[in-house]
C-alpha cells in the first residue's frame, strides 16, 4: 500500500509518500499525483514532514529517515552522492560524476539528477553547473534558489 499526506512548506505544498516502511517520494505541489495513492498520515509520514518542516526553519540540516527512492543502480549510486553535498554547498554534474568514479557521464548524472525523486530529502538543489550558473530544477529554478539561500542564511546551524 502506497499512502501519501501534504504538508505545507515554504515552496507550497508537499506531498510525502510512504511505501512499506521506507519514504519513496516527495511531489511538489505542481506535478501531478498518481490516483493510487491513499492519503493517509503514517507514522512515518508524520516524521519526515516533521523533519521537512525543521529543514525550512533552519533546524536540520541532514534527514533521519528511512528512504527507498527507485531507480536504476546508476541512479542510486548518484543520489547516494547527492546526500554526500554538505549542506550550503554545491557540487558541479562533473563533481558528482568524478564523486562516483565515473568522470565521463556527466550528461547521465543531470539525468539522473533530474529524476530524482525525493527533492529537498535528496538535495539535488545543490548541484549547478561546471560554470558556476544555476540549472533545471524539477520545482522551478525559484525553488532551487530559494533552498540555496535558506542553507546559505542557516550553514552555520
Amino acid at each position: 500500500m502506497k499512502n501519501i499526506y501534504f504538508y505545507p512548506s515554504d515552496i507550497g505544498k508537499l506531498g510525502v509518500v510512504q511505501e512499506e516502511q521506507a519514504i519513496t517520494r516527495i511531489y511538489f505541489q505542481n506535478e501531478n499525483i498518481p490516483e493510487d495513492l491513499i492519503e493517509f498520515e503514517t507514522d512515518l509520514i508524520k516524521e519526515a514532514g516533521q523533519q521537512i518542516q525543521e529543514y525550512f526553519a533552519g533546524k536540520r540540516k541532514d534527514f533521519t529517515i528511512p528512504l527507498a527512492p527507485n531507480g536504476t543502480p546508476f541512479m542510486q549510486s548518484v543520489w547516494k552522492a547527492l546526500i554526500e553535498i554538505p549542506y550550503g554547498e554545491t557540487r558541479s554534474y562533473k563533481d558528482v560524476a568524478e564523486s562516483i568514479e565515473n568522470p565521463k557521464a556527466v550528461r547521465a548524472v543531470g539525468m539522473a539528477n533530474n529524476r530524482n525523486p525525493l527533492p529537498i530529502v535528496i538535495p539535488c538543489h545543490r548541484v549547478i553547473g561546471a560554470n558556476g550558473k544555476l540549472v533545471g530544477y524539477g520545482g522551478g529554478l525559484d525553488i532551487k534558489i530559494l533552498l540555496l539561500d535558506l542553507e546559505k542564511k542557516h550553514g552555520n546551524i
